[in-house]
Order: C-alpha cells, then structure tokens, then sequence
C-alpha cells in the first residue's frame, strides 16, 4: 500500500460516511462527512487495540502526524502504552478553561452528576455509546462551535449500521449534554434538535403469531416432532416452558436454577438478567407462577442440567446457553416458519387469555410489561400474583385440553360480573 501524499490529503473530500486513508504504520487520517480530518495511529498492548490521536489536519501537517506516529512506535517498542503516556499528560490541558468547554469534558461531568440516579446499566450504556460514536468526531472540539450538521453526520453514521434505537438514544444523551452545557453557562443554544433531517425509523413487524383455532394442529405437530427422537430433552423443554410462561426468550434461555423454586412453584427472575427489560430505569425482577405443567417440564430436566448453572446449557460450549435460533428452529421444522416464533407465544397467550375474559392489567403484568402511565404506574403496588398463578394454570390446562381435542370455548369472564 502507498503511502500518503500532502497532496492527496488536502484533496480528500468528505464523503456520506466517515472513511480512512492509510498512510501505513499503523497510522491513517480519518476524513468525517463534515470535512475534518484527523490523524489517528492504530496499535495493540497486551492484545487489546487501541487509537491515538495525533492531532487535525491542517494543524498538524502530514509530516507531523508521522513525527507523531514514530514516537509512539518508539515508546512501543519499550513497552510503554503512547496512549497511557499521553493520558498522564493531560492534567494541565484539562486545567485549561478551552478543555473544560470541550464536549467531551460536559458530557463526562454530566454523567459523573446524573450516574448515581441511574442503574449501573443504563449510566455503563450511556458513556460506551459517546465513546463509540461522538467523542471521536466532535469530543475535542470547544461545544459552543458544535453545528446542527455535525450531528446529523454521526446520526447518519449510525443509521447506516442500521441500529436506529441507538441513534434515537444516542441524539437524547447529546441532547442532554447541550442542555446541561446551556445550565451550566457553557453554551447559548442546543443544536440537537435534528429530527426532522434524519431518516424514520422502520416500521417493527409483530413476531409472528398463530390463531387460537390452530393451537390444537400446532401441538400435536410438536408431539409428532418430538417422537422422531431428533430434539434434544434441552431443547424440549425451553420450547414448552417458554409456551407454558408466556416469558421472553432470552428469559428462558438465561434462566439459571438458583432463580427457581419448585416447591413453592415460583420462578424469579432477576432485574440484572439477560434479557430484561426496563424503561427509564426501572428494570425490576419478575415473579412468574408455574403451573404444575411447567413444574413438570423442570423437574424432568434437572436429572439432566441440574449440576451446572443454567437451566438451558449449550451441549457444545462450556458456561454458554443455547442459542436463540433453539425454539425458533424447532418451530420451522415442524412447518410453521413464518406464521409463529418462540417470541410470538408471549402475543399468543395474552390473546388467548384475553378472549377468555382475564383483566388487561393482570396479562400486562403477566407479561412484564411497564405501565405507560406514569399516573397510573405510581398508585399499583401489586403484581397480580396469585391471580396470574390462577391464569397461568388455566393457560397450561387449557393447552392440555384443546391438544386431546377438547372443545374449549372462550368465555368473557367479566361480562358475567353484574
């Protein structure tokens, strides 16, 4: 690969997305959809890959940058980290008034201020996507010269990956920043709001999900499937449970047994666990009641997983789960792809459920799902429990029934309250 030229670099021109010119050694300049670019050097220590900035064209010119480069290379090659060196430097730089107003400085003081508020998740979510997609782009740079296209560039950039929740939350945190900058006196004006100049989100398609009138057909094909012998017991039973619990995927397959108590047939999963969902925050554990199907399907498997940590294990690799393709595979097996998935049994027990007549509030809970009103959120201080071990009994009897070929016909249980 050629090396750069001076003139090369000054020719470069910004394209639709960020892109890189090698200049070899590890070094490239990196060419933003707002023009800039900047000097950056790749390298390892102890196997992890890092990049150090060696300053903005035109400032630093190409033969700088390669001074830059050759230092760094130096210091490599006494095993000294150049990034560590250059981070052991910058107290003076941060002392300075100019670094203090760099976005990077605000966006840090405000989550050093609003962190202790929020769940160690959400705050580690918060800075790992700045550091990934803001502060290399405009981190350096004073906030009050930030311009609405500067962020629309680094929205976009994310777009293209087609991640367009983390752009949305990604907007909020920059947001954020430009309006504690504003409180604070460090900035005059918030130029995030840049909706209208970024792309809609898709639409999210429902996961696929059968009628009542077929549960019957697609059980017995579950049966028929199993009797081939070409399913394994594990695999089984994280198909039946999460039919039988109306819970999340993820839920199911990074379930551990010290969540569960057979005995008082309940299963608790944590707030912390894979999978778990939460708005603002808010994430707590979740009480789900096993029917004494579901007991079943459990006590069935601990002779089998019961010596290790999680109910579900990958029979191919150590401290793994299985995938989240188990259930779903299963399911195109038996002919259904396309028209159900493991997810989808969550739409089909809340609607099955529903027909029979079961409060919206009860199956909500059911389901884990967070109150949208906020008024209404502050005054429940209930999970519903006992009657969501009655629902989720009729839900597992109610299989049973229409599978043997029972007529069962949905009743609305709260047309025949006077």
């Amino acid at each position: 690969m050629s090396k750069l030229t001076e003139m090369a670099v000054k020719k470069a021109k910004p394209e639709a997305k960020p892109y890189k010119m090698a200049d070899g050694g590890g070094m490239f300049l990196l060419v933003q959809p707002t023009g800039a670019k900047y000097w950056r050097f790749k390298y390892r220590v102890l196997g992890v890959e890092k990049l150090l900035a060696l300053g903005v064209y035109p400032d630093v010119s190409l033969a700088q940058a390669r001074e830059g480069r050759d230092d760094a290379r130096k210091l490599l090659r006494n095993k000294t980290d150049p990034g560590a060196i250059k981070q052991a430097t910058k107290p003076s730089k941060k002392a300075s008034h100019a670094a203090l107003n760099h976005f990077e400085s605000i966006a840090r003081e405000l989550h050093k201020v609003k962190s202790p508020a929020w769940t160690a998740g959400h705050a580690k979510q918060w800075i790992i996507n700045m550091e990934k997609y803001a502060f290399p782009v405009i981190g350096d740079r004073p906030i009050a010269e930030i311009e609405a296209m500067d962020l629309v560039c680094i929205m976009r950039t994310v777009e293209a990956n087609g991640t367009f929740e983390t752009r949305d939350r990604l907007l909020q945190t920059i947001s954020a920043t430009f309006k504690y900058a504003i409180a604070v006196g460090k900035a005059k004006y918030n130029p995030a709001d840049i909706r209208m100049a970024l792309a809609d989100r898709p639409k999210v398609e429902n996961f696929a999900c059968i009628t009542a009138e077929e549960i019957p057909a697609f059980l017995r094909a579950f049966d028929e499937y199993q009797e081939c012998g070409k399913v394994s017991m594990i695999a089984s039973a994280a198909f039946r449970l999460l039919l039988l619990t109306a819970t999340r995927s993820s839920e199911v397959r990074f379930s551990k047994w010290a969540d569960f108590n057979l005995d008082a047939a309940v299963w608790i999963i944590p707030a912390e666990q894979t999978g778990r969902k939460g708005k603002f925050g808010k994430r707590k554990p979740h009480a789900v009641p096993l029917s004494d199907q579901a007991v079943k399907v459990l006590r069935d498997l601990y002779p089998l997983t019961g010596q290790v940590e999680y109910v579900f294990p990958n029979r191919n690799s150590v401290g793994r789960v299985i995938s989240e393709n188990t259930v779903n595979k299963i399911i195109e097996i038996m002919g259904y792809k396309g028209r159900q998935t493991g997810h989808g049994f969550r739409s089909l027990a809340r609607t099955t459920l529903g027909d029979m007549g079961y409060r919206r509030e009860v199956l909500e809970a059911m389901l884990s799902h967070a109150i949208e009103n906020e008024t209404e959120a502050a005054y429940v201080r209930t999970t519903y429990l006992e009657e969501r071990r009655t629902i989720m009994q009729k839900w597992a009897d109610y299989l049973d029934a229409v599978k043997s070929g029972a007529q069962v016909i949905p009743f609305n249980r709260t047309a025949q309250i006077s």
